[in-house]
């Protein structure tokens, strides 16, 4: 009888992390060319993105400390995508659709941090009104389609809004709708029937829409490159004649060079774009797991390349900001984030006389 040692069920075999694999990817990507920015932008770009971490690091506090309930997916780590899609699409003019992870995308759309807070708590003050939670953010004031806690139902809605833009441009002549929307979902997604279908569509029609693929490489506890045929999510665009691009997710000035390349084509008619946004959450799935299936050489990888501190070095080293201001909007968004949980602890529980509400549609 051999002598070599098995692994059993109780002992599952994990394999080394490739970090030279992924750092050839990222350094080798199809498409690079980050977006050129003015101070302004930078600045905004720099608050936004701080916003969404700091946010999220409260969320937590708040779950552990048995203020908030559910199921808390977040976003700590992905904030590059968020600020960089969003913040290159016109608020309140274009659309966007989110996932169960979408407390960054709402603030990135303008969704003030006191009502996605107060959704969080349950509040009547929540831009859902309390009804929604963490996983159902919705603000028809700020053009956030919903947040959707099965992957994939996104995608169709998202699909609608595009079509919707189309259809009253060349149906009803409306020469002012170019709206364009954007989706955005995970890695374990694209493995499912609506991407596929929704892709045919979109093409089909040339809708303005873009299909932005967060691969953080984990779906739950599956990893991508276990759950996949092909790892390189952007290529599945070229089965529909499509347009695709792969780019640094944890840049955000990739990320939206790529998004306002998508978005022109977009608005000229010429139809949608997946876009593959290779990133990184630096929490397990949700607040309730322990993460004890990524490996820390993994994690330390990712953390090597924060998006906030490449963006603060990119800042810094183009002369567009100085340190001192950008702690200075640490703190500013500090205040903002304590000033949001102390509203939504003082704010009013629905009502239960309205208990009903909101199910159907109102006059």
């Amino acid at each position: 009888m051999s002598k070599e040692t098995t692994t059993t069920a109780k002992e599952p075999a994990q394999r080394a992390f490739p970090a030279e694999e992924h750092a050839e990817r990222l350094s080798n990507l199809v498409s690079s060319q980050p977006a050129v920015i003015d101070r302004k932008t930078g600045l905004e770009l720099f608050r936004d993105m701080t916003l969404g971490r700091r946010f999220e690091d409260k969320c937590a506090e708040m779950y552990y400390r048995g203020k908030m309930f559910g199921f808390v997916h977040l976003y700590n780590g992905q904030e590059a995508v968020s600020t960089g899609v969003i913040g290159a699409m016109k608020l309140k003019h274009d659309w966007f659709c989110s996932t169960y992870r979408d407390h960054v995308h709402a603030l990135s759309a303008g969704v003030p941090a006191k009502e996605v807070m107060s959704e969080l708590f349950g509040k009547e003050t929540g831009c859902s009104k309390g009804r929604g939670g963490s996983m159902h953010l919705f603000s028809k004031e700020h053009h956030l389609l919903g947040g959707y806690a099965f992957i994939g139902e996104g995608i169709p809605v998202a699909l609608g809004a595009a079509f919707t833009s189309r259809y009253k441009r060349d149906a009803l002549g409306d020469e002012k709708s170019d709206s364009v929307t954007a989706a955005f979902f995970g890695d374990g997604t694209c493995n499912n029937g609506q991407f596929f279908e929704c892709l045919n569509m979109a093409q089909l029609w040339k809708l303005p829409i873009i299909f932005v693929v967060e691969n953080n490489k984990w779906a739950i506890g599956m990893a991508h490159d276990r759950a996949t045929s092909d790892p390189e999510i952007w290529r599945k665009a070229g089965a529909f004649g499509m347009a695709g691009e792969e780019v640094d997710g944890m840049d955000v000035l990739a990320v939206r060079g790529a998004a306002q390349r998508a978005i022109k084509r977009a608005r000229e008619g010429k139809g949608p774009t997946v876009l593959e946004c290779l990133t990184y959450r630096y929490r397990g799935h949700s607040l309730a797991d322990p993460d004890e299936l990524r490996l820390e050489e993994e994690k330390s990888f990712w953390a090597k390349r924060d998006p906030l501190k490449k963006l603060e070095k990119d800042l810094t080293d183009q002369d567009l900001v100085e340190d001192k201001e950008l702690r200075g909007i640490e703190k500013e968004i500090d205040a903002e984030v304590l000033d949001a949980v102390e509203f939504a602890l003082n704010a009013p529980e629905p009502s239960p006389n309205e208990l009903t509400r909101y199910i159907w549609a109102e006059d």
